[in-house]
């Protein structure tokens, strides 16, 4: 409802992470004769949705909601129900295209580095660069999936990955001698 009040569009509704093929083969007409765009909660249920429908329904595209605009109000619960319909928007204006067989240029080495990975802000700034770069929120590991699946340059990932850094900075929660997996204690 949320979204049919954003923009003037057709959803198709899955009921929940528990897809069954009916709802798979409605995509699958859809994708085959107008295209999709997959736009679920930013969680861990709404992430294997997507992974479902991807899997199913190749060439999709995504819409990413950021986390911190679909919290409820009173701050229970995330959904795209409790989006504003400018959020809404903004996530379909920025869909991602998915795209296969890419080598990225960001290697493990790149997301452990800039404290994607195994570190006190790893989740934070995980979170941070998926709206950066429109590609939604994403553990380390699914987090290099979509950076390939989506074609993110070496370039676009650095400019993110340094803005957040120049923003914690800001912030105060770095100061020069740290590095950029480290934190101040």
């Amino acid at each position: 409802m949320a979204i049919k009040r954003a923009v003037d569009a057709d959803t198709i509704e899955t009921n929940g992470s528990a897809i069954n093929q009916s709802i798979i083969e409605q995509i699958r007409l859809a994708q085959n004769t107008r295209g999709v765009i997959i736009f679920t909660d930013p969680d861990a249920p709404g992430e294997k949705i997507r992974k479902t429908i991807a899997e199913h329904v190749p060439g999709c595209k995504h819409a990413f909601l950021p986390r911190n605009e679909a919290r409820a109000k009173n701050g229970r619960g995330i959904g795209v129900e409790h989006a504003s319909a400018e959020s809404i928007r903004k996530a379909l204006r920025s869909v991602r295209e998915e795209m296969n067989e890419w080598k990225s240029s960001i290697s493990m080495l790149d997301l452990i580095f800039y404290g994607l990975i195994g570190g006190p802000t790893a989740k934070k700034r995980r979170e941070k660069l998926g709206e950066r770069l429109k590609i939604g929120y994403a553990n380390g590991k699914q987090l290099m999936k979509r950076l390939a699946m989506f074609h993110i340059t070496k370039e676009a990932f650095l400019e993110a990955i340094e803005a957040i850094l120049k923003e914690e900075e800001a912030d105060g929660k770095r100061n020069s001698n740290v590095k950029p997996n480290e934190t101040n204690s």
